[in-house]
């Protein structure tokens, strides 16, 4: 039993290093190879927590893309829909909500995201203008480029009732798309972006693949 158990770890364990290399390499082939960010541009930024990323739009330049979509009444406290911006993620439903912090993620959760779910969400929230760092890069996009990936970011948006999120100003709504260990958070970010037409690694499954770029 010892040696049939050691020889399936060790199965995973070139699995999980061949899926790592993969998506390194898929994430360091460009897409939109020939795309350079724009001298003057509408500016939005990518955050990274480490795992997962996120696109932050300016609400001043949404000009009501997200109506009916996105309301004050979704969040705990509908004053901070009063900040300037919002931050856009995409993922697994389960894994989203059952997890308010990594202290709470389980094996068997990120095991069925990963096999794959067709319940998915979009997390969204409402805060103020984002400062830069090694965690927040700022990007300029032309206008069309801005245009595509709102339309990208709305088209996520699935028929359904919104869900309260973690803190007083963020919530989870149903979205489009299936996810899987090849569909992840982070390569709907890179798919964003792929869709604008913004240089962005061809797959982008880990959150470095995404950022890379910014």
């Amino acid at each position: 039993m010892g040696g049939a158990v050691a020889a399936l770890l060790l199965v995973l364990a070139v699995i999980g290093y061949g899926y790592w290399m993969a998506g390194l390499v898929g994430g360091a082939i460009p897409a939109n190879a020939a795309w350079r960010e724009p001298a003057q541009g509408i500016e939005v930024f990518v955050e990274d927590n480490g795992v997962h990323t996120g696109i932050a739009l300016p609400k001043a330049m949404l000009e009501g893309a997200l109506d009916g979509l996105v309301a004050p009444g979704d969040i705990g406290d509908p004053r901070f829909a009063a900040h300037e911006w919002l931050v856009v993620g995409w993922g697994d439903r389960a894994f989203y909500l059952e997890t308010p912090t990594w202290a709470d993620v389980r094996p068997a959760t990120v095991a069925a995201a990963l096999i794959g779910s067709d319940r998915t969400v979009l997390h969204v929230e409402h805060i103020a203008q984002p400062r830069g760092g090694p965690q927040v890069r700022a990007i300029r996009l032309r206008p069309e480029e801005f245009a595509r990936l709102v339309a990208f970011v709305r088209a996520s948006f699935a028929e359904g009732q919104a869900v309260r999120g973690y803190a007083a100003y963020d919530a989870f709504y149903p979205a489009n798309g299936h996810y899987n260990a090849v569909h992840t958070c982070n390569d709907w970010t890179g798919a964003a972006f792929r869709a604008a037409g913004v240089r962005m690694g061809e797959w982008t499954p880990f959150s470095r693949t995404v950022m890379w770029w910014f």
